[in-house]
């Protein structure tokens, strides 16, 4: 009987528990309201599966449901991308000779957004869906988000560093943005890959970013 009333009792607490989580949940779950400038909210300190969890649960994915991220999501999201998580303007990712080469833009239905860090704004540059840019493959085609690294290569001006050696430092760059990326994922139940191909030229075009000063590096694709 004792036995009994202890399993009931720890039966109970799970469920009341899972419901907190649920309601917590459906609480925090705002949807984006899209235009010029998408507001995004500051991730908490607390929060997500443990590092070791996140390591456990990092694969890539290439399906997807056609269903949008909410605004918490999507804050995540970029801050884990490139937010800035230190007083001196410092990024989440790392960034060799601190020169922070690369641009996110953030490829949604509603448009291409540019992330700023500073304000924790994603910035409408075109209006429309191009997400089918931003990816060679179909599966990425309807995912909510596809994030593309653009290297503005004006950084390294007057510091005499080759060419080539440029291209790896703006792909180490690009690999730290993504790989946060796909940690956060991991660790909040989401999907991403990163991916190495996407219709650069029409981005750029799309985009009027002068070939010669900036630079596709890596593609990335997020949702559920």
């Amino acid at each position: 009987m004792k036995k009994t009333l202890i399993y009931l009792a720890a039966m109970a607490l799970m469920a009341s528990c899972s419901m907190e989580q649920q309601t917590e949940s459906q609480a925090t779950a705002t949807p984006i309201e899209a235009g010029d400038i998408i507001q995004l909210q500051t991730p908490s300190k607390q929060g997500g599966a443990t590092i070791n969890e996140a390591l456990w649960n990092r694969q890539s994915s290439r399906e997807y449901a056609n269903e949008p991220l909410t605004l918490e999501e999507l804050s995540g999201v970029m801050w884990a991308a490139a937010g800035v998580n230190r007083p001196d303007g410092h990024l989440t990712a790392p960034s060799a000779l601190a020169l922070y080469p690369i641009q996110t833009y953030a490829f949604l239905e509603s448009g291409v957004y540019l992330y700023d860090a500073t304000t924790n704004t994603l910035n409408r540059k075109v209006e429309g869906d191009f997400r089918h840019l931003a990816t060679l493959q179909d599966f990425a085609n309807t995912a909510s988000l596809n994030l593309v690294y653009i290297a503005d290569l004006s950084v390294y001006e007057g510091r005499n560093i080759d060419a080539n050696k440029i291209t790896v430092l703006c792909g180490m760059d690009a690999a730290g943005y993504a790989e946060n990326v796909n940690l956060y994922t991991a660790a909040y139940g989401l999907k991403s890959i990163t991916r190495g191909g996407a219709k650069a030229e029409q981005i750029l075009s799309l985009l009027q970013l002068d070939t010669t000063r900036y630079s596709f590096i890596l593609a990335q694709t997020i949702g559920k």
